[in-house]
């Protein structure tokens, strides 16, 4: 049953931010301390949408445990903070479309699977502190995406019905952790092509927020 459609719930990275090649590298950083090679070069793609802490094991090849896993999202998070400090690019349109949805009176909350500190750092370059009352972190979780977790904490806090909301991510978990909870989404092709967007749950797709109203969604 489609909702009223009064509430956005936004991923963050690829979403809000254009920080695929950042994470890469990394993740590419990480890999190279810990003497791991990387002979796949779509070694990355597993990582989206995923909690740093749950892509470990399958990017390092091997079992954690909890120190080592806690110490190397720490190391991980933090060689991405560099880069992201040199090179700060939101996703085309998104500042606009943010505003205008707040002029519409339509409530916005964060559903990422970062580290409040990566989400601190991220909206602070964006200048975007003050555009989600409502955020919800990996560490406000207990299971991240694809499970849905994240997105029905997301609209029980902005006290909407999962289903008057409207998810934006660009993972293929991310979709469809929204998906689960009954959430229209749209997926941003950012780091995924639209296809497989659209295999994940996706109801549309868009590569950025130029050429999209939010009127254009009350029908999905």
């Amino acid at each position: 049953m489609r909702g009223k459609r009064t509430a956005a719930v936004f991923d963050m990275d690829g979403v809000l931010i254009d920080s695929g090649h950042l994470h890469r590298e990394a993740w590419r950083r990480l890999c190279q301390e810990q003497g791991v090679p990387l002979e796949d070069p779509e070694f990355w793609r597993i990582t989206i949408g995923r909690r740093t802490e749950d892509a470990l094991p399958a990017i390092l090849g091997r079992s954690l445990e909890p120190e080592e896993r806690s110490r190397l999202t720490l190391r991980r998070i933090a060689l991405y903070h560099d880069l992201l400090k040199k090179e700060t690019v939101p996703i085309p349109g998104v500042t606009a479309f943010l505003n205008d949805l707040r002029c519409r009176g339509v409530v916005c909350g964060l559903a990422t699977s970062a580290l409040p500190i990566s989400v601190n750092v991220t909206l602070e370059a964006l200048e975007l502190t003050n555009a989600f009352p409502v955020r919800v972190t990996s560490a406000d979780v207990v299971r991240g995406k694809p499970d849905p977790e994240v997105y029905r904490m997301a609209a029980r806090l902005l006290g909407v019905p999962p289903e008057d909301c409207v998810a934006f991510d660009d993972a293929p978990v991310g979709i469809q952790a929204a998906r689960a909870t009954g959430m229209a989404v749209v997926g941003l092709a950012t780091d995924h092509t639209p296809t497989e967007l659209v295999a994940a749950g996706a109801d549309v797709t868009i590569r950025d927020f130029l050429a999209i109203a939010w009127s254009d969604l009350s029908q999905i």
